[in-house]
């Protein structure tokens, strides 16, 4: 016997505020010998990290090295690449739970000499819970369409048949990238106010796709 469905569309909506931010920090620092630039850049380096730790209780799990490199760096003069120094770049991804630190962590950051900021994203550290409120409300405004439907059609509904859904991951917020010298922040220059940051809100948006026997 061949048997009658429907499908039907529906839409959960969820507005989601972020609760932890990552931020990307970062050092440059040159020097005439490799030794001299790793003995800077790593006091400073080991200076912030230990500050984060103490200061704003971050877990070493939350702070990661993104990237380490040297590079000799040179002068062109009259056609000739005249050696200048070597240039040592370290960055770290640190994880922030407490987003009304973040401001004051990025002025640490400047304190203790680091000359670059960037990649400052807020997210949900669980976005999978506001994804399931927003199934939730899919579902429902799906069996409340198909309920219309059937009884504008004069039909009765069954069980579910098939059912899909799509969801717009819209977890992650960014931030602009900035560097902390623009803003008068590391680097031996003058300190500035750091820019207040707010991690605003975002929209988990659910559809689902939803096929119910008739009958």
């Amino acid at each position: 016997e061949q048997k009658h469905s429907i499908n039907i569309s529906g839409q959960g909506k969820v507005v989601a505020v972020p609760d932890v931010a990552k931020i990307q920090l970062g050092l440059q620092t040159e020097k005439p010998t490799v030794a001299a630039a790793q003995t800077e850049n790593t006091k400073k380096m080991n200076t912030l990290i230990e500050k984060l730790k103490k200061d704003f209780k971050i877990d070493a799990k939350d702070i990661q090295t993104a990237n380490y490199s040297i590079y000799p760096q040179y002068d062109w003069t009259k056609g000739r690449q005249i050696f200048r120094s070597y240039q040592v770049n370290q960055n770290v991804n640190i994880k922030i739970r407490n987003m009304d630190k973040i401001s004051d962590i990025i002025q640490t950051a400047g304190d203790a000499g680091l000359n670059q900021v960037g990649g400052l994203v807020f997210e949900v550290d669980e976005p999978e819970k506001i994804k399931q409120e927003a199934r939730e409300l899919a579902i429902k405004n799906a069996k409340e369409k198909a309920d219309a439907l059937a009884k504008i059609a004069d039909v009765k509904l069954g069980k579910v048949i098939s059912f899909s859904e799509y969801s717009n991951d819209a977890s992650l917020r960014s931030y602009d990238s900035y560097s902390m010298k623009a803003i008068g922040v590391g680097g031996g220059a003058e300190m500035a106010p750091v820019p207040a940051v707010e991690a605003g809100s975002t929209e988990i948006i659910v559809t689902a796709n939803v096929e119910y026997e008739i009958y």
